[in-house]
């Protein structure tokens, strides 16, 4: 049974990159300028921009292009960038040690803060402790990441020095001192996250809290924290995994901010200088890998799903 909902998935997964692949394509192919013109100027002639074109490939059919992107891409092959001169794959490999552990960092950093915080406020719901608690989520939430990274950079780079500005040292330096380098980029993305996943996982205890199977497990004699542990965890997980799985997707995706902010040679600040500098099959394939990401990390997140609970197994 969980062979054929893995396999279920495995299609959905399959389909979902498919219809990725295309729509990313048009978009990229349908914003305006040309990265020849671009890279060579405006006073450029038409025959040097119509060679550069013609190495580049931008003269080639676009569905030839299409087809040529993809079945490379398959191969491993990411194309040459424009700007760079270079392999993309070598770029990206580059990028992605420093992009992965920060969005490890930062997912680590959420869920140590949020899962006790969320089963604290819900064993004591409508308290003091859990209004002030709830209050302090609904400020993480409403105030932007890049704030929280201002804030970090003057207290703890500015007047403390206990870390660097910006910047990133390179693992070469040591886990430790890459690790230090990291720090303050993966709080100012985990402090909003963090503030999400204790709301959800709140009221996920709360709803599993108030269960028949929680009276029964008291009524048997575990105390409230051995109910909490051997029985509400468990069912109060499938929402968290959910929000869990897409913050992983985002803080890989979507720090281009935070990377700019600090300096960081990640994909997000390789995204955004791709744009600026028009280089097209960067912004294609970082993009493709992205999304290939966050449809991977769904997928390993419905698996979840079914080992959490089996209920789900029967209904595929």
């Amino acid at each position: 049974m969980m062979l054929r909902y893995a396999l279920t998935r495995f299609v959905s997964l399959f389909l979902s990159l498919a219809v990725a692949s295309v729509v990313i394509f048009l978009c990229i192919e349908i914003v305006p300028g040309d990265p020849a013109s671009a890279m060579l100027g405006i006073n450029a002639s038409p025959e040097t921009l119509a060679a550069l074109r013609a190495e580049l490939g931008l003269d080639q059919p676009k569905l030839l292009r299409y087809f040529d992107w993809v079945t490379g891409m398959l191969r491993g092959d990411l194309g040459i960038s424009y700007t760079y001169r270079a392999p993309v794959a070598e770029i990206v490999a580059d990028r992605i040690w420093v992009s992965f552990p920060l969005a490890v960092f930062a997912l680590i950093l959420s869920t140590a803060i949020a899962f006790p915080a969320g089963i604290w406020a819900a064993r004591r719901r409508g308290s003091f402790g859990d209004t002030a608690l709830m209050g302090l989520t609904q400020l993480g939430v409403a105030i932007p990441n890049f704030w929280f990274a201002v804030i970090l950079v003057l207290i703890f780079a500015i007047n403390l020095r206990w870390f660097s500005a910006g910047g990133f040292v390179g693992w070469d330096a040591g886990v430790f001192a890459a690790l230090k380098s990291l720090t303050l980029p993966a709080i100012a993305l985990a402090l909003p996250q963090a503030a999400i996943l204790t709301r959800v996982m709140r009221s996920s205890v709360i709803e599993t809290l108030d269960a028949d199977f929680m009276r029964t497990a008291r009524a048997k004699g575990l105390s409230a924290a051995q109910a909490v542990r051997r029985h509400a965890l468990r069912n109060a997980l499938i929402p968290v995994l959910t929000i869990i799985g897409l913050q992983f997707s985002f803080l890989l995706a979507g720090g281009i901010i935070i990377e700019n902010v600090f300096f960081l040679p990640g994909l997000g600040r390789l995204i955004f200088q791709a744009i600026a500098q028009r280089d097209l099959i960067v912004v294609e394939s970082v993009v493709m890998l992205l999304v290939f990401a966050v449809i991977v990390v769904t997928f390993l997140v419905d698996l979840a799903y079914a080992w959490v609970d089996p209920r789900l197994r029967q209904r595929s």
